[in-house]
């Protein structure tokens, strides 16, 4: 079975099947971080695309002691943000998965349950809508990939410290947005 840097080592000298492979595993999270930034499937289709296409063209200067994934997310995330600064659209909702549909089989939630848990995500999203981008992807990055702050650092090329400043005074002010929501309030 060959591995992922064996098709990066393959991609590298011109195996366009290698490359392939990369974007079959890659392109749900790739395309679910972009649908998340831009808000619209095209657009998120669009990106996507230019994150492998300049994967692609510098994956010579991969380093390949860094994380293929962590890699690959930060181009997709700096492009995102690169295009939200020129464009100021507004963002998606942050639902679970994208690419997952809302089951109602008989062991799923009932249908209450979903409604309410989908008006939660959109109060949550109207808040987010409030923070600059960069905040916007790290706090994608940490709650809804799980990334920990080294990694936001290196997807984000940012430090550390940056990163923890940049997350704590995003869920300071997503709280005190909340916190004076009396409406979201009660339900908590």
């Amino acid at each position: 079975m060959t591995t992922e840097t064996e098709w990066i080592r393959l991609a590298r000298q011109g195996d366009q099947e290698a490359f392939g492979r990369l974007v079959t595993v890659y392109q749900t999270p790739v395309y679910n971080l972009t649908y998340r930034m831009l808000g619209n499937p095209m657009e998120a289709e669009d990106a996507a695309q230019e994150a492998f296409l300049r994967a692609y063209t510098h994956l010579r200067r991969y380093n390949t002691e860094r994380s293929f994934k962590t890699w690959l997310l930060s181009i997709a995330s700096h492009y995102c943000i690169d295009r939200l600064r020129r464009r100021r659209i507004n963002w998606m909702p942050l639902e679970d998965e994208i690419a997952e549909a809302e089951s109602l089989a008989p062991n799923s939630p009932n249908p209450v349950a979903v409604t309410i848990r989908h008006e939660h995500e959109r109060e949550i999203q109207q808040k987010l809508e409030c923070l600059v981008p960069l905040d916007r992807a790290a706090i994608t990055l940490r709650y809804w990939y799980d990334y920990s702050y080294e990694e936001i650092a290196e997807t984000l090329d940012l430090t550390v410290s940056a990163v923890k400043s940049r997350l704590h005074r995003s869920r300071k002010a997503m709280a005190e947005m909340l916190s004076t929501d009396g409406d979201y309030a009660g339900r908590q």
